[in-house]
C-alpha cells in the first residue's frame, strides 16, 4: 500500500512539474536590448560593390538606459578622416514590448531628423542574455526609392555586428542588399 502511494505521489509530482513552463535563459526583446547597455567600439564598414570589398571607418558607441526599461539613447561617434572629422549620431529609441516595436528617432548635424518604427523580434536560438540574434525591419526608403529595411544584430558575448540590408519594392524581385555592418567589441558599462 506504501509502495502505491508512492508511486501516486511521484505521477502527481511529474504531472505538475510538467504541467509549468519551463524556464529559459533565451532573452525576449527587452532583455536583449538592455544588455547592450555600455560603451562600445569597432567599425562601421561599407560594401564597395565596385570592388566588391568592405571598407571601414572607425566607430565609438555608448548605449544609454533611461531607467524605464523602454527608452534607450544611442550616441555613436564615427571618425570620418580629416577632412571631415568626427560625426556624432544620437539616436532615442523607445521599445513597446506588447506591440513587439521600436521607435527609433535619429539625429546628425546637418541632416533632418529621421523617424522610423521597426517590428522587432528576437531569433527562436538565442541561447541567452549575451548570445542573441535581433531582427528588425520596417517600410520607409532607401536611395530615394521605396524598400524594406532589416537590421539584423548579432551578439556573441562581447562583440555585436548589425547588419544592414534593403529590399527595393518598386521591382519585381525580392533581394535583399546588403548596405552597411557596425562591428563592435564591448569595452565598458
Amino acid at each position: 500500500m506504501f509502495r502505491y502511494a508512492l508511486l501516486a505521489l511521484s505521477l502527481v509530482s511529474v504531472s505538475a512539474a510538467s504541467a509549468q513552463p519551463t524556464s529559459s535563459s533565451a532573452p525576449n526583446a527587452t532583455a536583449a536590448r538592455a544588455s547592450l547597455v555600455g560603451s562600445w567600439e569597432g567599425e562601421l564598414g561599407y560594401l564597395d560593390y565596385s570592388a566588391n570589398r568592405w571598407f571601414g571607418i572607425p566607430v565609438k558607441t555608448r548605449i544609454i538606459d533611461q531607467g524605464d526599461g523602454a527608452t534607450m539613447l544611442r550616441v555613436s561617434d564615427f571618425d570620418d578622416g580629416p577632412k571631415v572629422g568626427i560625426v556624432r549620431i544620437t539616436t532615442g529609441e523607445l521599445f513597446d514590448e506588447k506591440a513587439d516595436t521600436v521607435s527609433v528617432a535619429t539625429f546628425r548635424k546637418g541632416r533632418a531628423v529621421e523617424v522610423m518604427t521597426y517590428a522587432i523580434r528576437i531569433d527562436p536560438g538565442s541561447r541567452d542574455a549575451t548570445h542573441w540574434t535581433m531582427v528588425e525591419e520596417t517600410k520607409a526608403s532607401d536611395d530615394n526609392r521605396p524598400a524594406t529595411l532589416r537590421l539584423t544584430t548579432v551578439r556573441d558575448g562581447d562583440k555585436v555586428e548589425t547588419l544592414k540590408e534593403v529590399d527595393f519594392l518598386d521591382d519585381d524581385k525580392s533581394e535583399w542588399l546588403t548596405r552597411n555592418r557596425t562591428r563592435l567589441t564591448r569595452v565598458g558599462d
